[in-house]
């Protein structure tokens, strides 16, 4: 196939979204395919380049730039005639719709929902199929209006991503972090639950002696993580390393692993504890518990509680047995957080809807084709999964 993906950069900074972008994009060159990548700045020109994958400049984001980034993108897909286009953000979304309209090409516009929790994730429904990263955000999108043949399920994964295989060999193992060590890896902002986790660690520190905590991240709530600490007095015990572009040496030398967040889609970070194997304490919003196998893989906490989470923490530094016990249960099962398993699931996708839209009937793509909901990870429709688990 030839495939376009959209999104409004590529740089290298840790957003999930472009991780996911890139990942799939290199698996699918590995697989046959015809890729390219259209977004501002990029941060993967060597790996792309080394993988077969194109990528051409396209500002997409700034209002103003709509207009010129309609018209780029019909002259750049009247060139490579791609039959996939892939929009990854909102704005890629918009464009995508409005080349197409405007005679761009008779492409198929496949748009995913990586941050449901934005309002304005309900442009994503100009996809002629679009793609939830977990069952709990096709639940909240089919919840928005967004018609329920329209969604399809692939959940994220990282397992042998070259995006990572590509950075430099870390060390064995990292030193040995101090004392009994929470770890996470995270943008240092509000909504991803760092000021709770703090203020849970406060509780962690009173109960275990020499606990450490590590906030392995950048972020505009950089200041107000340092200010906390202070006020809670646990700052010589709270560490912010800043920004790693391979968080997994942190993973494998933490005690546990925390994901103390208020909103997620499926948050990468999951795929990438569970297979460095560690104990996992995560919470209860959108698709984190599906990432942790509703429980069998890490302890689910209530959200932005920070007194149960500080209590789960406690309890697991003080029975390493139990500790133990999860960093095996994270690393059971994991195949399916495979890249080339979210490289099928997105093919998949791909072939149904060009089928459709060449069937004899020329169904346009912007309609329905009632067609069953492919499987992902084992799960055939995601509001029935989500039935089962409640």
């Amino acid at each position: 196939m030839r495939i376009l993906h959209l999104a409004n950069h590529a740089r290298d900074v840790g957003n999930g979204i472009v991780n996911v972008m890139v990942d799939l994009a290199v698996a699918q060159a590995a697989a046959g395919h015809s890729v390219t990548i259209a977004s501002a700045e990029c941060g993967f020109g060597e790996l792309l380049a080394g993988s077969g994958v194109r990528h051409v400049t396209l500002a997409q984001r700034k209002p103003l730039a709509l207009p010129l980034a309609v018209r780029e993108l019909r002259r750049l897909t009247r060139e490579m005639a791609p039959e996939i286009v892939h929009a990854h953000m909102v704005s890629g979304a918009l464009v995508g719709a409005l080349a197409r309209r405007a005679g761009g090409g008779p492409y198929a516009l496949v748009t995913t929902v990586h941050n449901e929790f934005q309002r304005s994730s309900d442009l994503m429904r100009l996809g002629d199929r679009v793609v939830a990263v977990s069952g709990a955000v096709a639940a909240s999108m089919i919840g928005r209006g967004i018609p329920r043949d329209k969604i399809r399920v692939v959940r994220n994964g990282t397992i042998g991503s070259a995006r990572l295989a590509r950075l430099p060999a870390a060390p064995n193992a990292m030193k040995a972090l101090a004392g009994p060590s929470i770890v996470t890896v995270s943008g240092l902002y509000a909504r991803k639950g760092v000021l709770d986790l703090i203020d849970a660690f406060a509780d962690v520190h009173r109960a275990v002696p020499g606990a450490q905590l590590y906030l392995v991240g950048n972020g505009p709530d950089r200041a107000a993580c340092v200010r906390l600490a202070e006020d809670l007095g646990v700052s010589d015990a709270v560490h912010l390393p800043g920004f790693a572009r391979d968080p997994r040496p942190w993973m494998r030398a933490a005690d546990v692993f925390v994901l103390a967040s208020h909103s997620e889609s499926f948050p990468l970070v999951l795929s990438e504890a569970r297979e460095a194997g560690c104990a996992i304490v995560a919470t209860a919003v959108g698709g984190v518990p599906e990432a942790l196998g509703y429980g069998a893989a890490g302890l689910i906490v209530p959200a932005q509680r920070p007194r149960l989470l500080g209590e789960a923490l406690s309890n697991l530094l003080r029975d390493r047995a139990t500790l133990d016990g999860w960093r095996a249960r994270a690393a059971q099962d994991i195949d399916w957080l495979r890249v080339d398993r979210v490289e099928r699931d997105y093919g998949a996708i791909y072939t149904e809807l060009l089928a459709a839209v060449r069937q004899p009937q020329h169904t346009s793509p912007t309609q329905s084709t009632q067609s069953t909901p492919l499987p992902v990870a084992g799960v055939t429709e995601p509001t029935k999964e989500l039935a089962r688990h409640g």
